[in-house]
């Protein structure tokens, strides 16, 4: 199923991205621009994951 792929595929993508930041962040510091970067673009995964995998919230009226 291409959505399952591609949630699959999103997972690696943040995994990945969190690692970077967090061996970034024990080396450089939290406040380093690197650290940041990544912090950023985790940030924007977790939020395209949240997207695509929660349920849509009934409208209230």
């Amino acid at each position: 199923m291409i959505i399952q792929e591609t949630l699959e595929e999103l997972m690696i993508q943040i995994n990945t991205v969190r690692h970077l930041m967090i061996s970034t962040g024990l080396q450089k510091g939290l406040n380093d621009y690197e650290t940041l970067k990544y912090s950023e673009e985790l940030d924007k995964l977790i939020n395209k994951y949240q997207l695509v995998t929660w349920p849509c919230h009934p409208k209230t009226t």
